[in-house]
């Protein structure tokens, strides 16, 4: 039985006559942490959005699990097993953080027809639980989160994603806009997920946390994949000659 969690072949997204993303050919391992790299407009984020159903491909197949899939949204990709957290967050302002926690999936006490009663003090447990198993540190999870720093927000949607990790989690720049205490407790977060066996895709600009926390590093350049190369393999000095063309080609097909 083969090991691969997620792959894809020939995955392309044109915008018109943009060609975003072109041809990419791609592997991910169970329990594998994988960094994706690549500058500004390179096809990193397309990649994820295609993957998570937030966009649909033009052309391509998608693997995951062992079965081909085509989401056609991020619920149903989450539904799946894939769990994100996306640069723009995606919670809900006016809510508590327990509320952020399960939206989507919320605890109930009861459910009868059109009726039905949250189950608050189950989903405040949960999320108590979470936040401690993944040090994350909120003073008041009762306070909405428009009433909390970015750190602090971004921290939220990360617990979330590590709280309810099944199959896959992938995290496009979790730490672009953090502190340096925030960053250290997203990272150990990572690290979690690794001693847990959870793959993930990581999504990032910083080279040194790229180098810390994966496996291997995929580099993409004008929507292609140019290499694929074991971090043990390779340096800071090789991967930025990729990111800038220096070295590499763009067959986009890397296992």
């Amino acid at each position: 039985m083969s090991d691969i969690i997620l792959e894809t072949r020939g995955l392309t997204k044109h915008y018109g006559g943009v060609h975003a993303l072109e041809d990419a050919n791609f592997t991910l391992r169970e329990g594998e942490h994988v960094a994706v790299v690549g500058d500004n407009g390179a096809g990193k984020s397309t990649f994820v959005r295609q993957i998570t159903g937030v966009e649909q491909r033009s052309a391509g197949q998608i693997f995951f699990d062992g079965n081909e899939v085509r989401h056609t949204g991020p619920l149903e990709a989450r539904e799946a097993g894939i769990e994100t957290v996306f640069q723009t967050l995606a919670l809900a302002d006016d809510l508590d953080v327990p509320s952020n926690l399960f939206l989507g999936r919320e605890m109930f006490k009861f459910k009868l027809g059109p009726f039905s009663w949250l189950d608050r003090k189950a989903m405040r447990d949960r999320t108590l639980e979470a936040l401690k198993t993944t040090a994350v540190k909120i003073p008041n999870v009762d306070n909405p989160i428009r009433n909390m720093s970015g750190g602090q927000r971004q921290c939220v949607a990360i617990a979330r994603t590590a709280a309810f990790a099944s199959k896959l989690v992938i995290m496009d720049e979790p730490t672009a806009a953090l502190g340096v205490q925030e960053t250290a407790q997203v990272e150990n977060i990572i690290r979690g997920l690794k001693e847990r066996g959870v793959p993930l895709i990581l999504v990032s600009h910083n080279l040194r946390q790229v180098f810390d926390l994966v496996d291997r590093i995929v580099v993409f350049r004008r929507g292609r994949i140019v290499a694929s190369v074991l971090r043990g393999e390779t340096d800071g000095n090789d991967i930025v000659s990729y990111i800038t063309g220096v070295k590499g080609n763009a067959e986009g097909a890397y296992a």
